[in-house]
């Protein structure tokens, strides 16, 4: 599949780097082809591409979504119209001071993102771990695979994301429509909380036991 990454730092870059060793064609929508970022995320894997940001959106079956939830707004409402009918990831998290949920729990950011581009396939997904678990999520000596939890309205965009989460060696599960994204990203807070406040290791997930 045809794949644009609209942010490759922490969280992008890895999920990039192994979708393109995949055998997807993964494309970095670029305001600067010679920008640090992308620079950057081709040192990890020359086979990543830069490409003008509409060009790269519009030529892409999925979209994912990397930014900081603070840029993701401006960034987004310029292309409602090239992302109609593209699965677009959200990958963003809203966060407030003292590691509070940034719209005060009121709405979800993927809510509120959905709003701006209407006409996009959104799943959330990719969130509720720190970049460290993209990067690695191998446990060896378990028998089972860390969780991914992921949600949207699109029943076909969700298996689309489940089957790439399955070739990514994540243990996919469907939560639900968009309004289960709020619970995502408290659950992104949370796991924020164990690691970077409290020390516990970034290794940390979450796995689904099923009977």
């Amino acid at each position: 599949m045809k794949i644009a990454f609209i942010g490759y730092g922490k969280v992008g870059a890895p999920l990039a780097d192994r979708l393109q060793r995949l055998g997807h064609t993964v494309t970095l929508a670029a305001r600067d082809a010679a920008s640090e970022a992308v620079r950057h995320a081709q040192t990890r894997n020359p086979g990543l591409t830069p490409a003008p940001v509409e060009q790269a959106v519009r030529e892409a079956d999925i979209v994912f979504l990397a930014t900081p939830y603070a840029a993701a707004s401006e960034v987004l409402a310029p292309l409602a119209d090239a992302l109609a009918g593209k699965v677009l990831v959200d990958c963003t998290n809203p966060v407030g001071p003292g590691l509070s949920h940034g719209l005060d729990s009121r709405t979800s950011g993927s809510e509120t993102l959905q709003a701006l581009v209407p006409k996009a396939r959104l799943v959330k997904a990719f969130t509720i771990y720190g970049y460290e678990n993209f990067e690695d999520n191998v446990f060896p000596g378990y028998d089972v695979k860390p969780c991914m939890m992921f949600c949207g309205e699109d029943v076909e965009a969700k298996e689309i994301i489940s089957g790439l989460l399955t070739d990514l060696d994540w243990d996919p599960l469907d939560i639900g429509g968009l309004n289960q994204a709020l619970h995502l990203e408290h659950m992104t807070l949370l796991w924020v909380r164990f690691v970077r406040v409290q020390g516990h290791s970034p290794g940390l997930v979450w796995a689904a036991l099923k009977r």
